[in-house]
């Protein structure tokens, strides 16, 4: 059983530690290294317009998301990492699936060059989840040099 929640004072350890995984996974292709304490700085910081999700499976945290919600219904994924022992069943597809559905709006997700799986696995969950209805391009981003983006939008209620 999927359960997804909004981090808050009560669990922002958790999202804490989950991240220093995701920032070890993705340290060799963006050159980050941890502080004297082996400790990744989590960034964005999960304030202001930044809101993370923790994912637990069977009561087990499985996964994070940082969501930018850069203007009203406009959303960015900052981060998403799944645990390693939970890539399987769709786990990770189906948890921003969730989330897309129910904050809707337009969405925008980048991955930086060197990261193939991440390009792949988000062209495969925003492939399925708009049935190819989105645009993707390269570009130079101010902060990660060449990323790929995906983009797409709900479609407005009537």
């Amino acid at each position: 059983m999927m359960n997804i929640v909004k981090v808050d004072d009560s669990n922002a350890h958790v999202y804490a530690n989950l991240y220093q995984g995701y920032s070890a996974e993705f340290s060799k292709i963006i050159d980050d290294k941890p502080d004297e304490n082996g400790v990744f700085e989590i960034y964005p910081r999960l304030k202001g317009s930044v809101t993370g999700y923790l994912l637990y499976v069977e009561g087990i945290p499985a996964a994070i998301t940082a969501i930018d919600e850069t203007s009203p219904k406009a959303y960015e994924i900052c981060d998403f990492y799944v645990l390693p022992c939970f890539r399987k069943n769709k786990v990770g597809k189906r948890f921003i699936s969730s989330l897309f559905e129910c904050l809707g709006g337009s969405w925008e997700i980048k991955q930086v060059a060197g990261a193939e799986h991440a390009i792949s696995f988000w062209r495969d969950v925003v492939s399925d989840y708009t049935s190819d209805d989105y645009v993707e391009d390269v570009y130079e981003d101010h902060k990660w040099g060449t990323v790929t983006r995906q983009r797409f939008a709900h479609a407005k209620n009537a």
